[in-house]
């Protein structure tokens, strides 16, 4: 009876299995949607709708942005996590819910095994900001700052990414910065502008903005190399600082989307973001245009949550 059972469950995986294989052959026949876990007029909304407008060229079906914005974005990630692997439901991801979410919650309803990475398709480098007139002229001479003074020396930061990074940072210099709150990394760029904080490190897009006001000044930047937008300001790397960190932007799909839809939506994320006009659009929001492999995509993620993890521990950071 049990030998029975178990052919008859196999029957119905191997059932299953021919046809996802079946649709992934005529795919897309109808809309695809791709879910955004934050509100419209954000980062990761502006890069969907650049992905779905070219991706719906390609595919020849509407590619529609859906907004589930909540705290995290739990809820598009969990929506995603729990649609049908069937390429009609992808994600526009960022390090906030695949990453720094598991790095911070033991329990959340959805998990990183939840997705199936295509692409990431941008990556935003953070610029470390101090105020134009404190007297540190190098990242060096601002961690002597903060041993001198620590009941001085703080830093904003806007969520769990940006909070991390900077403990990191002080644990990699010996730095003691401590974290004040703020709502966004516009917030705390204004801050460190009003010297209300020491320092922050932003993504690229309100660093420059801030820089271009002249009320602040960049010491460094997180990325492996230096910014073409910023080419005089040296990486952490440079100054023997072993930290790397950025915000990357990109396309995730429900776990067991068939291997053959993975594939072409990986292939037209390349041949998309390999565009002129992307490219351009793109770097116009201070964000450099990449791709990589669904297994590097995956091998990052791992990678990243278990960096996060530990420094979250050893901070004793945690989420809400």
């Amino acid at each position: 009876m049990k030998l029975m059972s178990f052919l008859s469950s196999a029957r119905w995986v191997a059932l299953g299995l021919v046809a996802l294989s079946a649709h992934a052959q005529d795919y897309p026949n109808k809309p695809v949607t791709l879910v955004v876990g934050y509100a419209a007029g954000g980062g990761v909304d502006f890069m969907a709708r650049l992905l779905a407008e070219k991706l719906a060229d390609r595919l020849k079906q509407p590619v529609v942005v859906e907004n589930r914005p909540s705290v995290g974005a739990v809820v598009a990630s969990t929506y995603v996590a729990k649609a049908k692997p069937d390429g009609y439901t992808l994600m526009m991801g960022a390090p906030g819910p695949i990453i720094f979410n598991h790095a911070l919650n033991d329990k959340l309803p959805y998990g990183p095994r939840d997705f199936s990475p295509i692409s990431i398709m941008s990556n935003s480098p953070l610029v470390l900001l101090v105020n134009a007139n404190n007297s540190a002229r190098t990242v060096q001479e601002l961690v002597a700052q903060s041993r001198a003074n620590p009941e001085k020396a703080n830093y904003g930061a806007s969520s769990a990414s940006f909070q991390l990074t900077t403990e990191l940072f002080n644990r990699r210099t010996g730095a003691r910065f401590t974290h004040i709150p703020y709502k966004g990394a516009n917030e705390a760029v204004q801050a460190v502008m009003s010297g209300d904080v020491t320092m922050t490190l932003a993504d690229s897009g309100p660093a420059i903005t801030g820089l271009q006001s002249g009320r602040v000044k960049a010491l460094a930047v997180t990325t492996a190399e230096r910014l073409k937008d910023l080419p005089n300001v040296p990486t952490l790397a440079e100054l023997g600082i072993d930290l790397k960190a950025s915000l990357w932007i990109g396309l995730l799909a429900p776990a067991g989307t068939p291997p053959e839809i993975v594939k072409r939506l990986h292939e037209e994320m390349v041949r998309i973001v390999d565009m002129p006009d992307v490219r351009s659009r793109i770097a116009a929001k201070a964000s450099t245009p990449m791709t990589n492999t669904p297994d590097e995509f995956s091998r990052l993620i791992a990678s990243e949550i278990a960096l996060w993890r530990q420094v979250a521990q050893e901070n004793n950071i945690r989420g809400n």
